[in-house]
């Protein structure tokens, strides 16, 4: 295969695989232009961050299974065309509820990007480039995640919001052009494999059912009242939808998920991975909304405020692999979360001050202790079979951005609940949204750090993971826990 090939199959999958990443921190920091511009609700506002993940976590499965059976190359253009069209109509939305379903659109997109551009890489490249090629996803990924603030920071304070959203269509484009140009070495489909298709349809459609009801239960509740018959309804169908759920995972047809169950690392790192999320999501929502509406800053020096996490990774992601080797996998996760929550509760007590330079400490470590927990990540997905780990890599995907999802509605919750509390107590505007920031910092702070004991469990024996070889792949789904996402 000749250079110039390898480079275009490298462009045409590394720049959707940007820009999805990309979308998952952008509009933290112009949520608060967008709340004033299309005078969105509370809950609104929770729906135009929510919708993304939701729809990609809900649709991540279906975009492995047609990229199995469709054809990597066919779904992988899809999703470019769908998102870039998503993404043009979020720009161009005149109410909030027109860009909440054009963001809804674009996690459909995201969700068809993702395994199919895993796959092209898999199958479509040479041995010799494909362990660079995973590499070259990983830090794209990573650059995503650190310069999605401050990218959506700059555009937003000096081209409105809309910038934020139209800056994916040229990237679109150009993946799209060079992806059409690349010939074809044969078909592109192939046939889905037994342990995909034996994935009950049943499992996925109970699991996205649970997860819109819960998140739509979560973020309504506070504003119409958890009482309300829409609310109260939406719960009833979580219940329902869990109970299914619980028994197609017991059922006996179902031995693929049987059978990634029985491993230790892999429900240690799903459940681990969803505190991690649903504490870090929730938290870089209210974080951008204090950061402009508390403290009063601009939309480029908000962004730039998450500088601290991005690179706390970047310095401490080399060292990680000689760390878990001296002090064990377990040991180093479970320190990671444990940091994470110290790192919360850091920030909890700088915002008290009024003053930026108070939570910077805490964001810092916060990024440290999210690269420690990377051998969760590794680890739970090398201890499935070879023949599950495509799935096991969607399952954990899609977790992943389920908890960002849950992250913000749960958080979110206790932040509205505190924050009226505190009004009924005669507390102005900006203290009761302090009380409820700082209330939802440490609910989150003790949930993630609930998750330590789970990690040493999980990775204190080195023998209970069957190396399968999929590192590299875990990397470039994955790519590094900043935040906003992705993780």
């Amino acid at each position: 295969m000749s250079r110039l090939r390898v480079l275009a199959i490298l462009v045409a999958v590394l720049l959707p695989t940007f820009m999805t990443a990309l979308d998952n921190t952008v509009v933290n920091v112009a949520l608060p232009q967008i709340q004033a511009e299309l005078e969105l609700s509370e809950a609104g506002l929770k729906w135009v961050a929510a919708i993304y993940p939701l729809t990609l976590a809900s649709l991540l499965l279906l975009g492995g299974h047609l990229a199995d059976t469709v054809g990597r190359r066919a779904t992988l253009s899809l999703g470019v065309a769908l998102f870039t069209v998503a993404s043009v109509g979020c720009s161009a939305a005149p109410s909030g509820m027109a860009l909440i379903a054009c963001r809804g659109l674009q996690g459909a997109g995201a969700a068809l990007i993702l395994p199919a551009s895993l796959a092209v890489q898999s199958h479509d490249l040479p041995p010799r480039v494909r362990n660079a090629a995973f590499s070259a996803t990983t830090a794209a990924l990573a650059s995503a995640l650190a310069c999605g603030p401050v990218i959506s920071g700059v555009m937003t304070q000096h081209l409105g919001w809309e910038s934020v959203f139209a800056m994916n269509t040229p990237l679109g484009c150009a993946s799209l052009l060079v992806g059409f140009l690349i010939p074809r070495p044969g078909p592109s489909a192939r046939a889905a494999s037994p342990a995909s298709a034996a994935l009950s349809l049943r499992v996925v459609v109970l699991a996205c059912c649970s997860l819109a009801a819960l998140a739509y239960c979560l973020i309504e509740g506070p504003e119409q009242g958890f009482d309300a018959l829409p609310v109260a309804a939406s719960g009833g169908i979580v219940v329902a939808s869990a109970v299914g759920l619980s028994y197609e995972l017991t059922s006996r047809r179902n031995t693929v998920l049987r059978l990634l169950f029985r491993q230790r690392p892999f429900v240690g790192g799903i459940i681990t991975q969803l505190l991690w999320g649903l504490s870090v999501s929730g938290v870089y929502f209210f974080t951008s909304r204090f950061l402009q509406n508390g403290l009063g800053l601009a939309p480029t020096p908000a962004g730039l405020t998450f500088m601290p996490v991005a690179l706390s990774v970047i310095v401490t992601t080399p060292f990680i692999a000689r760390m878990a080797r001296r002090w064990g996998d377990g040991r180093i996760s479970a320190a990671g979360l444990l940091l994470v929550g110290l790192g919360l509760l850091m920030v909890t007590l700088g915002s008290s001050g009024g003053k930026l330079v108070d939570i910077l400490p805490g964001l810092s470590v916060l990024g440290f202790g999210s690269a420690l927990a990377i051998p969760l990540t590794t680890r739970a997905l090398e201890s499935t079979p070879n023949h599950l780990s495509g799935i096991a890599a969607g399952l954990f995907s899609a977790s992943r951005e389920a908890s960002g999802v849950v992250g913000i509605g749960l958080v979110g919750a206790i932040v509205s609940f505190v924050e009226h509390a505190a009004a009924a107590a005669g507390a102005d505007d900006s203290g009761a949204f302090l009380s409820g920031y700082q209330a939802g910092l440490c609910f989150a702070s003790a949930l993630v750090a609930a998750g330590a004991p789970v990690a040493w469990w999980a990775l204190r024996h080195r023998r209970d993971c069957q190396t399968s070889g999929v590192t590299g792949v875990v990397e470039a789904t994955d790519g590094l826990p900043t935040g906003g996402r992705r993780r």
